[in-house]
C-alpha cells in the first residue's frame, strides 16, 4: 500500500482495486496543490504495484470536488508560480496506465470536473452536479475542461456550459454522454466496475485503454495547448483579480474587458 497522505485516504475495497478519496470535507474537497501532488504520488504508487489492477478515485458520499482551491490561486504571481507544479500532477494523472473509475456524488466542477473526465469512466450519483464555472472568475476552464469536455458532450451543449457557468445534473450528463451511468450510490457501484475490470487480463486492458485513449485525445493536442496559454494570460487580467475579490467577498462580480 502506499504512504499515507493529508488530502487522500487510500485503501483496498475489492481485490486488486485500489480506492483514492479526497479528504478536504471542509473545503469541498479543493483541489490546492498538495492535494494534486498527493494524487500524482499515489498514481505512480499503483502504477508500479502490480497488485494494483484498477483504481477508484471519489471524493465520498457528499461531494467529489467543488474546483480548485480560489484562496491559494488568488494572487496571479502565487498561481503562475505553482502553475507548472499543477500541470506535472495533471499530466500524470493522464499517464496512468490502469483504469481509473471515477465515483462522483454532489458537486464535481471546475478542476474537479476536468479530473473526472481525465478518468477512464465516470459513475455518477443522482445527486451529482457538473460544470465548469470558471467563466464567473473572469477565468476559463484550464486543465483540460474546454477541449475533454467539447468532446464528451459535442460543442453546443460544452459551449453552454462554459460560457454561461451553469451546472447539470447526473441524468442530463448521462443524456449527453458526460457519465456512463446513473445509480443511488456512486461509489459501491465504481468497486463493482473496477472489480469486474480488475477480473479481466491486465494487459488486454492496458491495451484497450490506450486503443480507445488514442482514439479520443490524440486530436485535443492543439486546443490543449491554445487552453493553457489562454488560462495563463487571463491570470494577468483585471477582470480576473476582479472576479477572485467578488467571489472571496461574496458578492456579484464588476468585469471591465481589461
Amino acid at each position: 500500500m502506499a504512504p499515507s497522505y493529508q488530502d487522500l485516504l487510500l485503501d483496498v475495497p475489492a481485490p486488486h482495486v485500489r480506492r483514492v478519496t479526497l479528504n478536504r470535507p471542509a473545503a469541498r474537497n479543493a483541489l490546492r496543490t498538495q492535494l494534486l501532488q498527493e494524487l500524482a504520488d499515489a498514481l505512480h504508487q499503483a502504477d508500479a504495484d502490480d497488485d494494483v489492477r484498477c483504481v477508484v478515485l471519489t471524493g465520498g458520499p457528499k461531494v467529489f470536488a467543488a474546483g480548485a482551491d480560489i484562496r491559494e490561486m488568488a494572487e496571479p504571481q502565487v498561481a503562475a508560480e505553482l502553475g507548472e507544479k499543477r500541470r506535472a500532477c495533471w499530466q500524470v494523472v493522464r499517464d496512468f496506465s490502469k483504469p481509473l473509475v471515477a465515483a462522483v456524488h454532489g458537486y464535481c466542477l471546475g478542476g474537479g470536473n476536468e479530473l473526472a473526465m481525465l478518468c477512464d469512466i465516470i459513475v455518477a450519483g443522482e445527486d451529482a452536479q457538473f460544470g465548469q464555472p470558471e467563466i464567473r472568475l473572469g477565468m476559463i476552464p484550464g486543465a483540460g475542461g474546454t477541449q475533454r469536455l467539447t468532446a464528451a458532450i459535442g460543442k453546443a451543449r460544452a459551449m453552454h456550459i462554459i460560457l454561461t457557468g451553469e451546472t447539470i445534473n447526473a441524468r442530463n450528463a448521462l443524456a449527453a454522454g458526460l457519465v456512463s451511468e446513473v445509480t443511488a450510490d456512486a461509489g459501491t457501484r465504481a468497486v463493482v466496475v473496477a472489480a469486474k475490470i480488475a477480473a479481466h487480463s491486465p494487459l488486454a486492458v492496458r491495451q484497450a485503454k490506450i486503443a480507445v485513449r488514442r482514439a479520443a485525445e490524440d486530436a485535443l493536442a492543439g486546443g490543449l495547448a491554445f487552453e493553457r496559454q489562454a488560462f495563463a494570460d487571463l491570470l494577468m487580467s483585471d477582470d480576473r483579480r476582479e472576479g477572485i475579490a467578488a467571489f472571496l467577498e461574496k458578492r456579484a462580480p464588476k468585469f471591465t474587458g481589461r
